[in-house]
């Protein structure tokens, strides 16, 4: 796998809210922070440019709406905030889509010369897969770091509930044999990146 000079590293709503477990449920890849985290120090070390997204619930009840606690990054993110070598991007949004933020990714992406992303962060099936499908639609080359996010049980229609493991490997599974991005190892992502 190839990643380029200039490919973005998309960190996706890294909030402390969604440590809520009571109010999530329980969550898959439980090592997802530790490589999350990882990815950040190989994109600063290395001089690519970082986009840190953050959600900001328009729900009342949210634990990632403005002006709670749980709206602001997970320590080890923010602590690594603004300590890249290259070009770095703080942007909010409130739908799933880090393409409908402020301000506009396309548009920074295209300043930067960027074609290619990789996306890492909460929620796999959510703002991770929206954000990697609208990418996919809008021509990028889009990297998805599976090990690298996490989701939560969740219910559907019909009475129908899937696990955290099988909605994370749904999502994958429509991204990657779907088209829209590669889903691969955040240990592929790091060998490729260095």
């Amino acid at each position: 796998m190839d990643i380029a000079e200039n490919a973005a590293l998309v960190v996706v709503d890294v909030q402390k809210g969604f440590d809520e477990a009571e109010f999530w449920g329980r969550r898959n890849n439980p090592g997802a922070d530790d490589n999350i985290a990882s990815l950040i120090d190989v994109w600063q070390a290395s001089g690519r440019p970082v986009v840190f997204v953050r959600h900001d619930s328009v729900k009342p009840e949210s634990p990632l709406r403005a002006g709670y606690e749980g709206n602001g990054f997970k320590a080890y993110v923010e602590k690594r905030r603004g300590k890249g070598a290259g070009a770095e991007l703080f942007l909010t949004k409130t739908v799933n889509s880090a393409f409908y933020g402020t301000p506009d990714l396309d548009a920074w992406l295209k300043a930067q010369g960027v074609g290619q992303f990789v996306v890492a962060g909460i929620q796999t099936n959510m703002c991770v897969e929206t954000t990697a499908r609208m990418g996919g639609n809008l021509g990028y080359d889009v990297v998805v770091a599976y090990d690298a996010t996490y989701t939560f049980d969740l219910a559907g229609p019909f009475g129908w509930r899937r696990t955290a493991d099988e909605v994370g490997q749904a999502s994958a599974v429509s991204l990657h044999g779907g088209g829209f991005a590669r889903v691969v190892t955040t240990a592929e992502v790091v060998d490729a990146a260095k």
